[in-house]
């Protein structure tokens, strides 16, 4: 009999990168079916474009740099969904597109593919198109309440709380998503939330980064002498704490890691909502966090049997 040593890891899973990728499909479903449901058919238009031009995108990528094709493990949808989630209704169609290039191409492609990306790209298309098409990219709309009308331009809650406006939207408002402004996959938070708790439930994410993330944030703004549970409710907050700062490939891979990144996560964006310039902070934040991640991995791994300190620090 001959014994064959392979290299680890010496575990077989059945869990594939196109069954967890679909379980992001599923869990972003609610939050999509609710943005269609308030900002109606243009929300639907936006998201199927970013979606088809994302996989358009990757499949040429992949032929031009002669690489085995990828369009079938859903990776390019998810980046597709979150590129048009993190936009207004209102955005004239060609900058989903260039949203879905700007990710697939150059963030994730150029870079290696799937797995070798740095940082995540539905998050970098977002900050690259809000420099550059500032007056499109914060255009928001709210579902209006009165007769005969679908949408109306409106503040964010963000920014009704950071120039004072009164009435401010209520809790429920907010959580519900009712005549709340915004991007199309930050509205509604039960939506968001459902989606979470389906992604906890299959394990494709754990607790650890949007548990300290949220934390974080809320004890920062309440030191600044907010409401906590208001900017919780608020902009990007969930989606970005359970879709995008989770993402396997640009988040840590040891525990505490994940609470160091959720840590500075939160840190960076209360601090620039309490300070900053723009009432907004997660995608920043999120971005300059996975540029650390790399040596958050190295700082806490695990130190291997017998190796002591002095080998976990080579």
């Amino acid at each position: 009999m001959r014994l064959h040593v392979s290299s680890s890891p010496h575990i077989r899973d059945p869990v594939t990168t196109r069954r967890l990728m679909l379980d992001v499909v599923i869990a972003l479903c609610p939050a999509l079916i609710a943005s269609i449901v308030y900002f109606g058919y243009r929300a639907a238009v936006v998201v199927a474009v970013a979606v088809g031009s994302a996989v358009l995108f990757e499949f040429i990528s992949r032929r031009i740099m002669k690489r085995p094709q990828t369009i079938g493990d859903f990776s390019a949808v998810i980046t597709g969904m979150l590129v048009a989630f993190n936009m207004p209704a209102t955005v004239p169609i060609y900058l989903p597109v260039i949203g879905s290039l700007i990710a697939i191409v150059v963030v994730k492609q150029m870079f290696g593919g799937l797995g070798q990306n740095f940082v995540n790209p539905a998050l970098a298309a977002r900050i690259i198109l809000t420099i550059s098409f500032p007056a499109a990219m914060t255009l928001f709309v709210a579902p209006a309440t009165a007769p005969g009308t679908d949408l109306v331009s409106s503040a964010t809650p963000l920014a009704m709380l950071r120039n004072q406006f009164v009435p401010l939207p209520d809790y429920l408002d907010l959580f519900l998503g009712r005549g709340k402004a915004g991007c199309i996959g930050e509205v509604c938070i039960l939506a968001l939330l459902t989606g979470a708790v389906y992604l906890l439930i299959r394990r494709v994410i754990t607790a650890w980064i949007p548990l300290f993330y949220l934390a974080t944030v809320a004890i920062m703004v309440a030191i600044g002498g907010q409401d906590p549970l208001y900017h919780l409710l608020s902009g990007g907050l969930i989606l970005g704490a359970f879709f995008m700062a989770t993402d396997y490939v640009t988040s840590p891979l040891t525990n505490k890691g994940k609470i160091i990144y959720g840590l500075g996560c939160g840190l960076l964006t209360g601090l620039i909502r309490l300070f900053g310039g723009m009432v907004e902070g997660v995608s920043f934040s999120i971005l300059l966090m996975n540029i650390l991640v790399p040596h958050l991995d190295r700082w806490t791994r695990p130190v291997q049997f017998g190796g002591g300190l002095k080998h976990a620090k080579k």
